[in-house]
């Protein structure tokens, strides 16, 4: 009788917190639920090439995969956003769209409505009425809103912090999320932004970031990136890292790939696991940390063939295997969304919960991002629930300050929605600018968080 009693007072106890941890097994969605994929085998789903072929590019794509489960009142609202409001080009692999809307009824108008609601869809597959109707873009917004290209010292390699640079390798992903911070170079034209291009052949880019490393002993930390890493063919991949780890000042080499959640296929592909075993092993005997870096927004995108890639990165001597999501309003901007991702990430694939970004000040993005107050509060409800070391940190990533924890802020005008960060470090391009760690610099929270007195304060502005 005590047992019994003891245990009904820990269940009630639980019932008390707000909230509670459930341990949930992974579970890979039954592709075949899709009319379009359903003589789909195993075998083929785990291809990393047939995955990349039937990735979803238009809605003729999307029709031949959905069939009549969709009504023709979803793609029109799609049609709509694709023509007036898209910064990224429709491209979403089988995998990443089998995360969507995975418990829905299979009749096309409850179906439609569960895929309007799906988190994932919500910012990989974004249509008009998503978007605030009034401010779809802030005033401040930017193509490039943390001015990457301006600290280009070599094309494609972004010297914006002392010690770190960003090298991007490429201008492609195997996917586009609607949120893309790179949006003016990643990815196809839209009808809405005609995208930079990278000039230099790929090889020409290379080595001239690799002597760029080679003259800036200050360097130690290296996030190559893009676009994916996953796009840049092996071969040419695994070169430029050994030539990195040649670099003795190097010792942080981090790679960053969405891919090993939106296309695990590619990182279980053995030429790929022999070739980061054999720059993982090179890493490892000259004391350099090489870890990958993913992007997961909601727990429904953690499968098993995601916790698979992410074990097998690390079973082949990849020291860490991390997180850096994006903060979104109907996506992940609830305490149990960000809790319930983390356990997911941490508890059951190996990757360890890291950043939250504040969704950055793209044009058309203020229906996903969420103000420094609300980020603020979401950070003090994750506390406590996961371990220290897996707990992330929610990051605003200001213009010309780079990450800042959002409980840094030096000042905040709730009512205007403008908050003021400091730095301690200049970027490469204030390195003449006596002002640049006196000055406050400023960031937005999306305007319609704000009340009827801040609303019309930026009404007259604008």
């Amino acid at each position: 009788m005590t047992a019994l009693h003891d245990a009904t007072t820990a269940l009630e106890r639980l019932d008390r917190q707000p909230y509670t941890y459930v341990r949930r097994e992974l579970v890979e969605p039954d592709w075949r639920r899709f009319p379009g994929w359903s003589h789909v085998t195993e075998a083929q789903w785990r291809d990393a090439q047939w995955q990349r072929v039937n990735c979803v590019k238009n809605v003729k794509q999307l029709r031949k995969v959905a069939g009549d489960l969709l009504t023709d009142r979803f793609y029109d609202d799609l049609a709509k956003d694709m023509d007036a409001f898209a910064t990224m080009s429709m491209l979403i692999p089988p995998q990443m769209f089998n995360t969507m809307a995975v418990d829905a009824d299979l009749t096309p108008d409850a179906f439609t409505e569960a895929f309007l609601a799906d988190p994932v869809r919500r910012y990989m597959l974004p249509v008009s009425s998503d978007r605030d109707p009034r401010w779809p873009s802030h005033p401040h917004s930017q193509r490039d809103s943390l001015h990457e290209a301006e600290m280009w010292v070599v094309e494609g390699l972004t010297h914006r912090y002392p010690t770190k640079v960003l090298a991007e390798m490429v201008s492609t992903c195997p996917q586009y999320c609607g949120h893309c911070t790179r949006m003016d170079l990643v990815g196809n034209s839209t009808p809405l932004i005609d995208k930079h291009k990278l000039s230099l052949k790929p090889v020409d880019r290379q080595d001239q970031m690799i002597e760029y490393l080679k003259k800036t002993p200050g360097v130690r930390d290296v996030v190559v990136s893009g676009g994916d890493v996953a796009n840049v063919p092996w071969p040419q991949l695994e070169s430029f890292l050994m030539r990195l780890l040649d670099i003795d000042t190097v010792r942080d080499v981090r790679l960053a790939t969405k891919a090993l959640a939106g296309l695990p296929q590619h990182w279980l592909q053995p030429r790929v696991v022999e070739g980061l075993e054999r720059v993982a092993r090179t890493a490892s005997r000259r004391g350099v940390n090489l870890a990958i870096h993913t992007h997961v927004n909601h727990a429904q995108s953690v499968t098993p063939l995601v916790a698979e890639a992410a074990r097998t990165a690390l079973e082949v001597g990849v020291r860490d295997v991390r997180n850096q999501g994006v903060l979104m309003k109907g996506v992940n901007a609830t305490p149990d969304d960000l809790l319930d991702l983390c356990f997911a990430l941490q508890g059951e694939a190996n990757i360890l919960p890291y950043y939250f970004y504040m969704c950055d000040m793209i044009p058309n993005a203020e229906h996903w991002r969420v103000s420094v107050w609300e980020a603020q509060e979401l950070q003090h409800a994750i506390m406590g629930y996961l371990p220290g070391y897996a707990t992330p940190r929610i990051v605003c990533d200001v213009p010309y300050v780079g990450k800042r924890w959002v409980h840094q802020i030096e000042d905040y005008d709730r009512e205007l929605g403008i908050s003021y960060w400091t730095k301690n470090y200049r970027t490469g391009i204030e390195l003449e600018d006596p002002e640049a760690l006196n000055r406050r610099y400023p960031y937005y929270d999306p305007i319609s968080s704000l009340g009827e007195t801040g609303q019309k304060w930026w009404a007259d502005q604008a």
